[in-house]
């Protein structure tokens, strides 16, 4: 009877282990600006959320469906119960008439992305000059400064055109710098007329890209062959490589990796300021092809992340081991998140908690 006691009580506590889960509930899921002129620059929107669920909530990625429009969030891990917010900047400038935004929240709640949108009228200048292009280096009219790619299903090509204009009385011949192996850019005409519009066209191939997840990259225009490295100058080109797991085969999906992670927030401890815990996650690989770590994305400066093995065969464990330097820390509690990112179709994007106490 011990026995059995004790099998119930394991599997009990198992349950409610993995019954802990983060619900994200938006108070509101749409804003209106209403009418906003244009020149009178940036609104803001603050989006609040609550976590109604039982587990730690991370927020771990915002992405706007346009550089126009700029997320920012709550970056430490919400408890149940806790509030965090998502702040949403839209810039009407260049951008006349009727508008709509939308931006992904992703996170690790039960319902892993949640869009909220924003719309208004922007009601344009009435003496702008190009407000077309609100973006200016060194005479070269541009749409916007941040190229947004979106998601790139890995082995494809995405493609998004910058249209410019040439605002000086001299020829402009543009030229790009800083480009990653992974990026092309096309530029027609090759040389601008004083008054003609062109265009750029970027190129995000991902089978030349080695990087999983978000990628950020800056690009340097130069004009008539002067090369200026500055931010004046500066392009910010933006993707997120993933896979479409919804084209495997029922052959694929039954020998796919099983990725088994009994332990996902770890507790460093209490130890006084300038020490150098360590801490482990240890995953396995309970399917047949085998587990791909594909990266884990740290943020946190005071954290080194190390893999055993990036690639798990079936049957077979890895450690994910963590470090923490505590120099320089303040007293108090931390708690950061770590973003792994596997080829399990059921598990390809997880947060780790990490939590430690400084003391006195």
């Amino acid at each position: 009877m011990k026995k059995y006691s004790l099998l119930f009580v394991c599997f009990a506590l198992s349950f409610a282990a993995m019954s802990q889960k983060a619900v994200i509930s938006f108070q509101e899921k749409t804003h209106d600006f209403g009418r906003i002129r244009e020149e009178d620059g940036k609104v803001t929107h603050i989006f609040e959320f609550i976590n109604k669920g039982t587990g730690p909530l991370v927020v771990n990625r915002v992405q706007a469906s346009c550089g126009c429009t700029t997320p920012t969030w709550t970056k430490e891990p919400i408890e149940p119960g806790k509030k965090g917010s998502v702040t949403v900047t839209y810039n009407p400038l260049g951008r006349p008439n009727l508008f709509t935004k939308s931006i992904a929240v992703y996170s690790n709640a039960s319902d892993e992305q949640v869009v909220i949108t924003i719309h208004g009228d922007v009601i344009a200048k009435q003496s702008a000059e190009n407000s077309a292009y609100p973006v200016n280096i060194g005479g070269l009219a541009l749409k916007a400064k941040v190229i947004q790619m979106n998601n790139v299903d890995k082995g494809r090509s995405q493609s998004r055109v910058l249209e410019i204009q040439n605002t000086t009385k001299g020829d402009l011949k543009p030229s790009l710098e800083n480009l990653p192996n992974y990026l092309t850019a096309s530029i027609l005409p090759e040389t601008l007329k004083p008054n003609e519009n062109g265009k750029i066209t970027f190129t995000f191939n991902s089978k030349n890209c080695n990087q999983w997840g978000p990628v950020t990259d800056d690009v340097y225009l130069h004009l008539n062959g002067a090369k200026q490295f500055s931010d004046d100058s500066k392009i910010l080109v933006v993707g997120n490589v993933v896979e479409d797991f919804s084209k495997l085969t029922l052959d694929q999906k039954r020998k796919a990796p099983i990725l088994e992670m009994p332990v996902r927030a770890i507790n460093l401890g209490t130890i006084n300021a300038g020490r150098k815990p360590t801490g482990k996650y240890k995953i396995s690989n309970k399917g047949q092809s085998s587990l791909e770590i594909r990266r884990i994305i740290n943020n946190n400066r005071e954290l080194a992340v190390k893999v055993s093995k990036n690639t798990i065969s079936g049957g077979k464990s890895s450690d994910i081991i963590v470090r923490l330097d505590s120099k320089n820390l303040a007293v108090g509690d931390y708690k950061k998140s770590l973003t792994l990112q596997t080829n399990d179709p059921e598990n390809s994007f997880l947060i780790l908690i990490v939590s430690w106490k400084i003391q006195k």
